[in-house]
């Protein structure tokens, strides 16, 4: 086996760890217990007894799978709603489902929130309220604010936001102030009722209240951010005219912040995020017996910057050791053309990864924790310093996949993928460079 093989298959081993080790149902296992009737949510008991009523709200890419844990604790006294992207064969008794959309809302987005805005408005004081809240959920659940605003609209703006290459969190002020349910506005709704969230997180540790655009917290995010962020961007001649208009007239509702009523009664406790992800990552690779460092400073940073930044951190590393790994977790932004071919974020980052490489004893691997990459079936894929000499003997010409962004093609052709299906999870992007 050659040295660069076996470098990926490490790579991809150290990836699939991470995977396991940051599964929903270890960190429920670790912060949401039941027993004789009181809920355990981290540091919070809930006395089921105590509530008339006790309903389950699941939204995002682990809306299923955290609504099925939940159930696994409480058995059939919880009754609610599930958004999801990725509907399960097998339904749970006493939910409602939605298929909602992903990466842009459909039908069943509008359906869901509005069904979830009923349900909130029919609840009371002695009402029990659980968000689960994932990934994902910014499309999986949406209703204009404005209702000149169309679902067309909304689908246009989600894709001029996605690719503008904005950072994760500048994407999610926009679409919380464009909204009836985010940014704080379903706790709005089911205020006066008891709320507590569990959040499975793919955003920075410091920025809770964008997971899923932050639909059950206090917005951080102001009117005035959406109006630099549009400016900073040149988002504007991307939007729709409905949301153009309101740019323009500078007529968007500013969101619930912190002092507001809503949140009198309501808790948010962080059950599983890349943090865990990374951690396992790093312990795995230290017992391949590899010098580790973890280091997510270029979270939100442009691919081609992140990718030269980590790479100097990992030959740095490398100078004194004989197998150096530099895990790296977050997410890179990329500004993608409105004809690039089949990828994402994570195979484009390993594809420039593979031309600064050539011929170095190194790999990169970059993939989703959600087992999704952009427009792909693949969550990532693994580079290495022979990337660019096999790609060359199959017939590819991997700068023009890197051009076109059609980054799946090369690495499938290659054998180098990583395709894990729809993980059911979310806790951002993972990436571990790896040398010896």
């Amino acid at each position: 086996m050659s040295v660069g093989h076996s470098m990926r298959a490490a790579a991809r081993e150290i990836f699939l760890h991470a995977l396991a080790e940051a599964s929903i149902e270890k960190a429920f296992d670790r912060h949401v217990q039941c027993h004789r009737g009181v809920l355990r949510i981290c540091d919070d008991l809930h006395d089921l007894s105590a509530h008339n009523r006790t309903v389950a709200i699941s939204f995002g890419k682990a809306a299923h799978r955290m609504a099925e844990l939940l159930a696994r604790q409480v058995g059939s006294t919880v009754e609610g709603i599930i958004v999801d992207p990725n509907p399960p064969a097998c339904q749970l008794p006493g939910y409602r489902y939605f298929a909602g959309g992903h990466p842009q809302p459909n039908e069943e987005s509008v359906r869901g929130a509005e069904a979830i805005l009923k349900t909130l408005g029919a609840l009371t004081p002695q009402s029990l309220m659980i968000f689960l809240v994932s990934g994902g959920g910014s499309a999986a659940v949406e209703k204009a604010a404005d209702p000149d605003i169309t679902l067309p609209d909304l689908a246009a703006t989600y894709k001029a936001l996605v690719n503008s290459g904005a950072p994760i969190a500048e994407i999610n002020a926009v679409r919380k102030h464009l909204s009836a349910v985010k940014g704080g506005r379903m706790a709005q709704a089911a205020e006066g009722a008891q709320q507590v969230s569990i959040l499975v997180s793919d955003v920075p540790e410091d920025a809770l209240d964008s997971l899923s655009s932050g639909p059950t917290m206090p917005d951080s995010s102001t009117v005035e951010d959406c109006y630099r962020i549009a400016h900073e961007h040149n988002m504007l001649p991307e939007f729709p005219a409905t949301v153009r208009e309101l740019f323009e007239r500078r007529a968007l509702e500013e969101t619930p912040k912190r002092n507001d009523p809503a949140f009198l009664r309501s808790r948010w406790w962080k059950v599983l995020s890349n943090e865990t992800a990374e951690e396992a990552a790093a312990a795995a690779a230290a017992k391949h017996g590899f010098a580790v460092e973890i280091d997510h400073s270029c979270d939100d940073w442009d691919y081609a910057r992140a990718a030269d930044y980590l790479l100097d951190r990992l030959r740095t590393l490398r100078r004194g050791v004989a197998r150096a790994c530099i895990v790296s977790g977050g997410e890179v932004t990329v500004k993608v053309p409105s004809n690039a071919g089949h990828g994402g974020r994570n195979q484009h980052f390993a594809l420039y990864c593979a031309q600064e490489i050539a011929e170095e004893n190194i790999a990169v691997l970059s993939a989703g924790t959600d087992g999704i990459d952009g427009v792909s079936p693949a969550a990532g894929a693994v580079a290495d310093g022979t990337t660019i000499e096999r790609a060359q003997k199959a017939g590819l010409d991997l700068e023009q996949h890197f051009k076109s962004f059609n980054s799946f093609p090369l690495f499938e052709k290659l054998g180098d993928s990583i395709q894990t299906g729809p993980t059911g999870n979310n806790v951002r992007d993972l990436r571990v460079l790896l040398a010896w």
